[in-house]
């Protein structure tokens, strides 16, 4: 005989017969603060390339020859991105907007165009920062919002 909860032992187990929307409402909400993080991480490793392509550090392959401009061109484009990274973590860790997420979204999708550019100095380390980008612009686009069926069960009504 089935309990009320619809187990047949009494005992439910999630995903069975139990409200899932506030797990689901708080898996999106770390989801976007995994996002947020990722883009102040993203930010610190832009802008030690950028520094470092801008010094003419050692640490780039050499002889590269890049599609447009020569690495202090990309270093301070590097750097720029850094820069609007960090602005873009800070609207999302602290405002939660939807401005700031879509901000980062397109921070995020500037950057992986730009780290295209910057394979031939950089290979491995240029895919794995466009492999980041795209997991932050996952974080950031699956989380919706509150809908509002949400919203009430979120307010206690």
């Amino acid at each position: 005989m089935a309990s009320a909860a619809g187990h047949p032992t009494g005992t439910p187990h999630p995903g069975y017969g139990g409200r899932t929307t506030a797990p689901q409402t708080a898996d999106r909400h770390g989801l976007v603060m995994f996002a947020g993080v990722m883009l102040g991480l993203l930010a610190l490793f832009n802008g030690l390339d950028g520094i470092a392509a801008i010094v003419n550090s050692h640490i780039f392959l050499g002889n590269v020859s890049l599609v447009l401009g020569d690495m202090q061109a990309f270093g301070w484009l590097m750097l720029a991105l850094a820069i609007l990274q960090a602005a873009a973590a800070v609207g999302v860790l602290t405002k939660r907007s939807e401005a700031a997420r879509w901000f980062g979204v397109a921070v995020l999708g500037l950057n992986a165009f730009a780290q295209m550019f910057f394979v031939p100095a950089y290979p491995v380390w240029s895919v794995m920062i466009i492999a980041l980008d795209v997991l932050a612009i996952y974080g950031l686009c699956v989380y919706g919002g509150s809908t509002s069926a949400t919203a009430g069960q979120e307010q206690g009504g």
